[in-house]
């Protein structure tokens, strides 16, 4: 193969169909391809990010087994229960990090070593740190080895920083405490900038926090998720996931976030937006309040909200899931499983996909209507995630009143 692939050849590429040893070359293409079509379409427009993920070689920081998919924008296994981070993710992160070429920057959750390679040629030092010690040490091997020379990997507990390295002119974390850990407020230079998600296991807040005067000022930017943590952080919250009473927050979508407006409690947003009814004409059947709309011209393209949550197959053997939705000339995408739905998807302890199941899919036009799916779940069922929208398909979907509701024996 040249240098570029060919659509047909890139489609079958990213769907995984293609062993790594064939495509290596082809790489480059591929980030061209995800950076275009998942980040800066997405919304994230600084130039020097936009460079750096198309240089980065992400497929170096994923396991062999899941090269095929290493740059789709989805969370990848990494091992320990941990994954590398959806290249949006990163690069949205990244942005709102600001980062100067004479920045000294520590992240919090090394993982893969992906972020902080991404990091690399954009500022003077990154140091990282890793509470898990064997991905501590692959991640240091695999940067060592792909030259990232001013990129110093820690093992250690993240929380507590790293006291002589410091002050940080930037603090990236990549993993979500319940509050900001008081080490890194200190460690944070006067005039400095920290990303950081915050909140409960499930419903978390992306937030810039700004220190000026010793004074912190905390901005709330979207909703996201991240994995569990490992370690004293994770076992001591306070807020803990209820798997045994699983629900739907935000189901309304009456709480936003931030200048964009984007729905509390919902991530990884794409071609969504939060309507109000007063936008639109009313009628009979219509919700009050807010509904998200989600709009997709174009089939295969990305539409779509995400809420993950936990469930107990052990304790929680069926769900009802139900909702209002419109819909206006919906159609498929260009594989059956893209389709305007609203999806539970079942994961184990392991967070492997156990199966999905499927409200819907919806085609056509219609008004306001109410929707309900009774839903078997599985024994080994540990997490699940909802997933609502076009989801690949076309055309226009509001949807409202999301609410998920476990049915007793």
């Amino acid at each position: 193969m040249g240098s570029h692939l060919t659509a047909t050849t890139l489609a079958v590429v990213m769907s995984g169909l293609i062993a790594p040893c064939i495509i290596a070359q082809d790489y480059a293409a591929l980030r061209e391809k995800m950076v275009a079509e998942e980040i800066e379409a997405a919304g994230v427009k600084n130039p020097a990010v936009l460079s750096a993920m198309r240089a980065t070689p992400r497929h170096e920081f994923v396991l062999s087994k899941w090269l095929p998919q290493a740059y789709l924008d989805g969370a990848l296994p990494i091992g320990d229960r941990q994954t590398i981070s959806p290249p949006y993710v990163v690069a949205f992160m990244t942005a709102q990090l600001d980062p100067q070429p004479t920045d000294r920057v520590l992240e919090i959750g090394t993982g893969s070593g992906y972020q902080a390679a991404v990091l690399s040629p954009l500022v003077k030092e990154v140091y990282t740190i890793e509470i898990v010690s064997d991905l501590g040490r692959r991640a240091e091997r695999t940067l060592r080895r792909l030259d990232y020379e001013n990129v110093h990997v820690r093992i250690g507990d993240g929380y507590q920083g790293w006291p002589e390295a410091a002050p940080f002119d930037k603090i990236i974390v990549t993993c979500s405490p319940e509050a900001i850990p008081p080490p890194l407020i200190e460690q944070l230079a006067e005039g400095g900038r920290m990303i950081i998600p915050v909140g409960e296991r499930y419903q978390q807040n992306l937030i810039r926090v700004t220190k000026q005067s010793g004074e912190l000022t905390q901005e709330p930017l979207q909703a996201t998720l991240f994995v569990p943590m490992t370690g004293t952080a994770e076992s001591q919250r306070e807020v803990l996931p209820d798997p045994a009473h699983p629900q739907i927050a935000n189901g309304n979508f009456e709480k936003v976030i931030g200048q964009d407006r984007t729905p509390e409690g919902w991530h990884y947003l794409r071609g969504v937006k939060v309507s109000s009814v007063g936008d639109a004409p009313k009628s009979p059947k219509s919700p009050k309040g807010n509904y998200l709309s989600f709009e997709n011209a174009l089939p295969g393209e990305a539409s779509r909200a995400l809420q993950g949550f936990a469930l107990d197959g052990r304790e929680v053997r069926a769900v009802r899931i139900s909702a209002l939705v419109r819909g206006a000339e919906l159609g498929p995408g260009p594989t059956p499983h893209q389709r305007p739905a609203i999806i539970l998807t079942c994961y184990d302890r392991r967070r492997a996909v156990i199966e999905n199941q499927v409200l819907g899919p919806w085609q056509g036009s219609f008004d306001w209507k109410a929707v309900q799916k009774e839903i078997r779940v599985p024994d080994v069922t540990r997490e699940a995630i909802l997933r609502l929208g076009l989801l690949g398909g076309t055309g226009k979907l509001d949807i409202d009143q999301v609410l998920l509701e476990v049915i007793e024996d």
